[in-house]
């Protein structure tokens, strides 16, 4: 399979404005925020101007540099809506490489980081406070939608990938950042992943882990692959990403390490195609 570039952008770019709270959430949903919002207080928000400033794009708990994956290709001058966005750094990224981009996100503390972000560097975009599941933005108005570790994991996939294809305009691409499947297949109920398969795989799904109040979702690859065929879209490129030569254990994530995760693919990228 092979990186695809970006999709042609409208003329007139798409006008959004920051959205406040629309509409109502699940529980699930309400589970998340309220774990992200205790993430962001011990965490993301002290990393979020750092991660703003970068001046690569990386993915993953490794900073696998996107410069060496080449799956994005061209953004310039395209309408992208980051689903899950956090504290909206990919959106950050994409905005100073010429995209327009919204950010969706359901958790008021990191949207509120986010807009720290914006003031303290200058760069301005549209924020919208909701589910990936649930997005109060009209039918094809963009061109790519982008999750690194937001809807990717923290949403229904049967409900956001629907969503996505909802927002996208014909030819318009899904680009997603997850957990690989093998990852995990590999983690017991608590702690890192081990050497050898701890669940099955006929039960990956939606997860709920004994020491967070989070709800993830994990579809195995030929569920993940039959969702987004049936969605509507055309898998077009899937890359197991491996940490670069410097990469070290991360200060926070600490789910996998560095050790286990040269060995075996920890992470993966999934890019898929709106048909026409």
């Amino acid at each position: 399979m092979r990186p695809v570039r970006g999709a042609p952008a409208r003329r007139r770019p798409l006008r959004v404005r920051s959205i406040g709270p629309v509409s109502e959430i699940s529980d699930d949903a309400r589970r998340n925020r309220e774990d992200w919002t205790r993430a962001n207080a011990e965490f993301t928000d002290r990393q979020a101007s750092v991660r703003w400033a970068a001046e690569e794009i990386t993915w993953g708990v490794f900073d696998a540099p996107e410069a060496e994956l080449q799956t994005l290709g061209d953004v310039g001058g395209l309408d992208v809506v980051e689903l899950g966005c956090g504290t909206a750094y990919v959106s950050a990224w994409l905005a100073r490489r010429g995209a327009r981009p919204v950010g969706v996100d359901v958790t008021p503390a990191q949207l509120a980081t986010a807009r720290r972000c914006q003031r303290e560097l200058g760069l301005d975009f549209p924020l919208v406070e909701a589910s990936a599941e649930d997005v109060p933005l009209p039918d094809a108005s963009f061109d790519l939608a982008v999750s690194e570790y937001g809807a990717s994991i923290w949403c229904d996939p049967h409900r956001w990938i629907p969503e996505a294809h909802r927002l996208l305009r014909p030819g318009g691409r899904l680009w997603l950042f997850r957990n690989s499947t093998l990852s995990v297949l590999c983690y017991p109920d608590e702690g890192p992943p081990t050497t050898t398969l701890q669940r099955p795989q006929r039960e990956l799904g939606r997860t709920e882990w004994p020491d967070t109040i989070g709800v993830e979702w994990h579809l195995p690859h030929g569920e993940l692959f039959r969702l987004l065929t049936r969605t509507g879209f055309d898998v077009v490129d899937l890359v197991e990403v491996y940490p670069p030569d410097d990469a070290v254990d991360h200060e926070y994530y600490d789910a996998f390490s560095v050790e286990w995760a040269r060995r075996w693919p920890a992470e993966e990228i999934w890019v898929a195609r709106r048909r026409s």
